[in-house]
């Protein structure tokens, strides 16, 4: 008799559904937004890179959050200013993507700027001149 492979045992969790459905809307808002599972998560993607993640109780943490790609120099100060809201989540966050904690009482107003950035952050630029209306002078 073999033994069986060692598990990681999550405990069920009902406290996912509201947040989950309020970051849906915030991300599927965004034009050009699709949603795929990676890892077992909810992650939403723009031109086929990732720019969230939702962050169910990650390896057992205490949290529901998201984590958000972010550019150069937010992570910090987003993290300095509000270490109770913000967070440097594992794997990503050497790459400058930020977490953002859903279980206390989260600011969506917020949430959505921060998701915003992040979105406008993956986006891949628009070609030169498409930016403009056609037919003005």
């Amino acid at each position: 008799m073999g033994r069986e492979p060692a598990r990681t045992v999550h405990p069920a969790r009902d406290d996912v559904a509201e947040p989950l459905a309020r970051l849906r809307a915030i991300c599927q808002a965004l034009p050009g937004t699709s949603e795929k599972v990676s890892h077992g998560e909810p992650t939403f993607r723009v031109a086929g890179r990732m720019f969230a993640s939702l962050d169910n109780h990650h390896h057992g943490a205490p949290h529901v959050a998201v984590w958000l790609a972010m550019p150069l120099g937010a992570q910090e100060a987003l993290v300095y200013a509000d270490p109770k809201r913000y967070f440097v989540p594992p794997y990503v966050g050497k790459r400058g993507w930020v977490g953002v904690r859903h279980d206390r009482r989260p600011a969506w107003k917020k949430v959505e700027e921060v998701v915003r950035e992040s979105h406008t952050f993956i986006s891949p630029s628009p070609p030169r001149g498409e930016g403009r209306v056609r037919g003005r002078r």
